[in-house]
């Protein structure tokens, strides 16, 4: 019990008002209203945790951790996180620090053996989750001591100003799930299943019963004794029987969320036993102090699950946040609106389109992709790679990371929507030839273990000092400027947006097959930015229509404006009136973002 002070309850709170009067009037700067907090444009930077600080510069395919190397999260040291942060990233995304299936062997640490014939690549694929509640023990130091590594990493990421982001994998699993770090209480995904059942609300998986899993390739691989699994599973993308081919995601058990795909009908009261799981194991790492998931195939699932796990997440974790890969346009405004989700992926959006401008098409393209999502596209997370997308400089691709130099521009400065860098991309990483099972494809191998050249020269065995080529050097920057806009420029960061392409329809002073210009304001900054696709460098005249100037509120009684253009540093003079024509100088593959006071 306190003691008592004296003082009657009404002078106690008047005392207290006092106090607290006095100490906002001696603290410099204060108010009585908390000042609303700066708005952040979100950029993530992505890394493939395995790869970033693998160094061998001659790696075997289909190589061991021990012939190739394999990155720690002790990689991702203050000077490498600052390095992050420079570049202009606000978030990184962790892939692959959930425990998943993999060809090494971990025994000794008290984890259990997987079968190497439904295992992808010797590291195996970090989206084959083997055991929910653990972290990878390929990105340890110590094996042991995995749990804590992965702590430490989240504050070193915090203290250096970003935040942290991890995949949440909520559709399937390892074809050989097993928590041994499960906390107590927590029953094993299948454990209580009733395998006989094709189908069950209680289960956690689809069975196919009386069959043996049997998929189109050997089931014995380098173990010499044959994978044996009765019943079989369904097979991750929805592959409902025993017998899943080479293109199908055969090293993953699909997960049952109440939905009965034989009829179609819904299961969903009372909550099914997957949802109870799977919400736990959100909050067990949303407890570890991580800030957003990124949910793997997040429209494979049920939107009403989400809409049931998410608003519970929230509830005890205010600040996480949640972003979708999903694919279908169709679904985004229920996985928004009714699912609870922050962002979700645009890829057979914008990202498709401008793969298609880079290509050829022409740029005119990109105003219907932003006029689709118009009404969402603060949820909308913009990227030009990711680890299931083809480099830019890839054979496959551009051949080129300048050629994505338009495109990034477009991508990244032209809303106030998310962007996201794969690593390596900004510095031209080709992912050049044979990488184990991930082949040649101009992707980055998830599967294996192996350097990418690019980003072992950048990093230098952890001294990040200058032994990129050149060419590398130059695009690093040029991604450095463009991504640190995204904040420090407040009318990319929050400003409203202005599309001129209508207005060049009969301006046959723009080449609008190449070129695509847009306006960002806010206050008296006004932001032009035009992209060049092309290869050459081009003289153009860009026509700015009296609509943008009622619609953003410039004024018309000085034409005459001085500009910078924030790429270059240059000053570039202009004449802007409404329905005039704007005499600009644009590079090749690349383009000018010019900043006028108005």
């Amino acid at each position: 019990m306190q003691g008592n002070t004296g003082r009657t309850s009404k002078q106690r709170h008047l005392y207290g008002a006092f106090c607290l009067l006095l100490l906002f009037l001696l603290i410099p700067g204060a108010t009585f209203a908390q000042k609303k907090s700066k708005t952040v444009k979100p950029i993530i930077y992505q890394v493939m945790t395995r790869l970033f600080g693998a160094n061998s510069k001659d790696c075997a395919e289909w190589g061991s951790a021990q012939q190739n190397g394999c990155g720690k999260m002790a990689d991702f040291t203050q000077k490498a996180l600052a390095e992050i942060k420079e570049l202009g990233a606000t978030h990184v995304w962790y892939t692959g620090i959930i425990e998943h299936a993999t060809q090494a062997d971990y025994t000794a640490f008290g984890i259990e053996r997987d079968h190497p014939a439904v295992v992808k690549g010797r590291a195996g694929s970090p989206y084959a989750i083997k055991d929910y509640y653990d972290v990878d023990p390929d990105l340890a130091q110590q094996v042991p001591q995995r749990m804590k590594e992965f702590e430490n990493l989240v504050r070193r990421t915090h203290k250096a100003g970003l935040k942290v982001v991890i995949d949440f994998v909520p559709n399937h699993v390892a074809r050989h799930y097993h928590s041994d770090a499960k906390p107590a209480g927590v029953v094993d995904l299948g454990a209580d299943d009733d395998r006989t059942q094709r189908f069950s609300p209680n289960n956690n998986f689809y069975y196919i019963p009386n069959q043996q899993f049997a998929p189109q390739f050997p089931l014995t691989d380098s173990a010499g004794v044959a994978y044996v699994e009765m019943p079989a599973k369904a097979t991750g993308n929805d592959c409902f029987n025993q017998s899943p081919s080479v293109n199908d995601w055969y090293e993953t058990a699909k997960l049952n969320y109440g939905k009965d795909y034989a009829d179609g009908s819904l299961h969903f009261d009372p909550v099914p036993d997957t949802w109870r799981k799977m919400l736990d194991i959100l909050q067990f790492w949303a407890g570890k102090d991580v800030d957003a998931f990124r949910c793997d195939m997040a429209e494979m699932v049920p939107c009403e699950f989400w809409h049931w796990a998410i608003a519970q997440v929230k509830e005890q974790h205010p600040g996480v946040q949640f972003i979708a890969e999903i694919y279908n346009p169709g679904a985004y405004r229920d996985y928004i609106r009714r699912g609870g989700f922050d962002y979700l992926y645009d890829k057979v959006g914008l990202y498709d389109t401008l793969r298609a401008v880079v290509g050829g098409q022409a740029a005119t393209a990109i105003t219907s992709c932003w006029q689709s999502v118009d009404d969402i596209n603060d949820h909308i997370l913009n990227f030009l790679e990711n680890h299931d997308e083809q480099r830019i400089a890839s054979r496959f691709f551009a051949g080129s990371g300048e050629k994505g130099k338009p495109a990034l521009l477009v991508s990244a400065l032209m809303r106030t929507n998310p962007f996201m860098v794969y690593f390596g991309q900004e510095l031209g990483e080709p992912a050049d030839g044979q990488q184990g099972f991930s082949g040649d494809d101009g992707r980055t191998t998830i599967f294996d273990y192996w350097t990418v050249p690019t980003v072992a020269r950048w990093r230098n065995g952890g001294k990040f000092n200058g032994k990129l080529t050149e060419n590398e050097q130059q695009l690093r920057d040029y991604y450095q400027r463009v991504l640190t806009l995204c904040n420090d420029e407040k009318a990319i960061r929050e400003g409203a947006f202005f599309d001129l392409m209508y207005a060049q329809a009969d301006n046959s002073m723009m080449n609008t097959y190449r070129q695509y210009a847009f306006l960002r304001q806010q206050g008296k900054d006004l932001i032009i930015v035009v992209a060049n696709f092309d290869e050459r460098g081009a003289h153009t005249r860009l026509r700015i229509p009296a609509h943008a100037f009622d619609y953003l509120h410039i004024p018309t009684d000085k034409t005459e404006h001085l500009a910078k253009d924030l790429l270059t540093g240059q000053a570039v003079e202009l004449n802007l009136q409404p329905d005039g024509l704007v005499d600009l100088t644009l590079p090749a593959l690349g383009g000018v973002v010019l900043k006028v006071k108005l």
